[in-house]
């Protein structure tokens, strides 16, 4: 039984706060940011690193030029801690998150968050995550980094099939055409793969109503 509930967090709109400065927090910032959220990050002028700081100055972020004080998580629905040196800090972050109802992580301290983040692959709208729990980070970044490796791990080719699936499922809807989630994991093949992986977007899109349409003409719907 996994300790912890797998979940994706829609962030839109949504206030995130993260402490820290350094390479994680700017990459925690970043992909806060691809999914939509604001973000506040509260750090030392000392601490933050130069892409964050043309972050701040772009005003895709807000800065708090400190850092942490009772009261930073005022009005936000997510938090993470990027720089785990202090205890005291932690632990305030962490009493605050609870009292607030605000889910918290704060990196590679288990016992104080409320949430922990996987490692992530990502390609085309198709995101993997992989998580040990927090047992070994090490090893879910290996995970990562052997399903990110093309060559060793083919199963997330099927990711480029990404925006064609899209594209005929609004197609589907708009006619209408009865399909079942068997009718769609069987008009799913490789040979569709292989036509979208040549390139052959257009053939592949083909294939794929040609094949559902096939199957709703066999059954006779």
């Amino acid at each position: 039984m996994p300790r912890y509930y797998p979940i994706y967090l829609d962030v839109q709109g949504r206030l995130a706060v993260v402490f820290g400065g350094d390479h994680e927090a700017e990459r925690k910032v970043r992909f806060l940011r691809e999914c939509g959220a604001r973000v506040v990050l509260v750090s030392p002028e000392s601490c933050i690193s130069p892409a964050l700081l043309g972050m701040v100055r772009s005003g895709e972020i807000d800065w708090r030029q400190r850092g942490y004080r009772a009261g930073d998580l005022e009005g936000a629905w997510l938090a993470i801690v990027a720089e785990t040196s202090d205890d005291a800090v932690n632990r305030a972050v962490y009493d605050e998150a609870r009292e607030r109802n605000v889910v918290l992580n704060v990196m590679d301290v288990t016992h104080l968050c409320t949430f922990i983040a996987p490692a992530i692959v990502q390609r085309h709208d198709v995101t993997a995550a992989i998580s040990t729990a927090g047992t070994s980070p090490a090893l879910a970044r290996r995970l990562r980094e052997r399903m990110s490796d093309e060559e060793y791990c083919r199963c997330l080719n099927w990711a480029e099939l990404g925006p064609i699936l899209a594209d005929v499922r609004a197609e589907v809807r708009a006619r209408g055409i009865p399909l079942t989630p068997e009718d769609w994991q069987a008009c799913m093949n490789e040979e569709t793969l292989a036509r979208c992986m040549a390139g052959d977007t257009e053939g592949a899109r083909a294939e794929l109503i040609g094949a559902m349409e096939a199957r709703v003409a066999g059954r006779g719907g």
